[in-house]
């Protein structure tokens, strides 16, 4: 998600239609909603559907309260466990990573500890998906250090920890990155710091951000890395073939202010650190375009990558016709995980359809998100920390625990 600051949420609803991506609150919108909930590391402080469809009995999901999560590889168009067998990343995702430390609130937004994590896992989902700042990774001088650097990293590890104790696979994520950018859908012009979503990696800090992620957890097989949230350098410029080509090799990008680190220049940073982990690698267009994602698909010598893609009800890519055209044929050829899924809507009708494809192809596919804020502006799945849906959230409960 773009995660753009609450205070213009009702501006950005309009605008959602065209750029596509949801909402997180700022700080004081955060802390508000998370004030009476403990937070790791943290003060107090976003066409009638088709019925879903069961995976088949060959395709297994991952489930809860297993030993631990399966060491996932890239086989074919499939993910596939250390014993071969076929798994489906079923989930949500848990924002709060990215903008509770910048913002100097905290690290994580609500709680985090064991019993939060169980009811994650009580709507049986197998895969979490955690949003992450480059700088408050990196600890840079404007980071409160009591959010950032060692702090933060210790809290990212315990939270992995504690979702495969949960026999949840997680999936660190770089959500929001530095770099000043003022071109079109510019979010945040008025800074280089990482306080917003960016149309690109930046080449100053973000090698060196997947670098230290991947020697963090390249002895643990089961954390999937996602490189970078919702790129947009389409946005930037009208030159698609220029856009996909700054995408995968980075450089002096039309329309973007700074150098950028293409997506091949971070699955190099993931895989010199020694990291063979499972790698998910978006599309353009705040990750809802993957048309030359295989024209443009980097080169990984560990062979272990799967496309990722995120869907809201107001995107341009949005139909079943839109799917089978532009989403089936990457679907064909390599593992393909839909990161973000979400609508605007307080319902579930949008999400009913998009996982009734996606099941029928043995995708992987997340809700947004894991966070008690509006069920449209979020959107979000929950009410309370406790693991009550919302009428949007109610949709993705159901079905997961659907499929037993």
């Amino acid at each position: 998600m773009r995660a753009p600051p609450r205070l213009y949420a009702l501006v950005a609803a309009a605008v959602l239609s065209v750029v596509g991506t949801a909402l997180v609150p700022t700080g004081a919108t955060a802390s508000a909603a998370s004030a009476s909930a403990t937070t790791t590391a943290s003060v107090a402080p976003a066409d009638a559907p088709s019925k879903p469809s069961k995976p088949s009995k060959a395709t297994k999901p991952l489930r809860p309260n297993a030993a631990a999560p399966p060491k996932l590889r890239a086989s074919g168009n499939k993910l596939v466990d250390e014993n071969g067998a076929t798994r489906r990343l079923l989930g949500v995702n848990r924002s709060g990573g990215e903008f509770m430390c910048v913002q100097g609130y905290g690290i994580f937004d609500g709680p985090v500890d064991d019993a939060s994590v169980k009811a994650i896992a009580d709507w049986k989902v197998n895969a979490v998906r955690i949003p992450l700042n480059e700088e408050c990774w990196l600890g840079l001088s404007h980071i409160d250090p009591a959010y950032g650097g060692a702090n933060y990293i210790a809290a990212v590890k315990a939270l992995v920890a504690r979702l495969e104790a949960h026999g949840i696979t997680p999936i660190v994520e770089l959500h929001w990155s530095h770099g000043t950018y003022t071109g079109g859908d510019s979010h945040c012009p008025g800074t280089a710091y990482a306080t917003c979503q960016k149309p690109m990696p930046n080449a100053q800090y973000t090698p060196a951000f997947w670098t230290s992620v991947a020697q963090t957890f390249k002895s643990d097989r089961a954390v999937v890395f996602d490189l970078f949230n919702e790129p947009f350098p389409d946005r930037a410029t009208s030159d698609l073939t220029a856009a996909w080509k700054c995408w995968r090799d980075g450089g002096s990008c039309p329309g973007i202010d700074f150098q950028v680190a293409g997506m091949q220049t971070l699955l190099n940073a993931v895989r010199t650190a020694g990291a063979k982990n499972l790698v998910l690698i978006p599309g353009v267009a705040y990750s809802n375009d993957l048309r030359q994602w295989l024209t443009y698909k980097p080169n990984d010598p560990a062979g272990n990558l799967a496309a990722a893609w995120h869907t809201y009800n107001f995107n341009t890519c949005s139909s079943e016709s839109c799917f089978d055209e532009q989403l089936a044929p990457v679907i064909a050829q390599v593992p393909f995980v839909a990161g973000e899924i979400g609508e605007n809507t307080c319902s579930h009708g949008y999400i009913d359809r998009v996982m009734a494809w996606l099941d029928a192809k043995g995708a992987s596919y997340l809700g947004w998100t894991w966070n008690t804020w509006d069920c449209s502006s979020g959107p979000s799945l929950i009410s309370d920390y406790n693991g009550t849906p919302t009428n949007f959230g109610v949709g993705l409960r159901d079905h997961l625990k659907g499929m037993q």
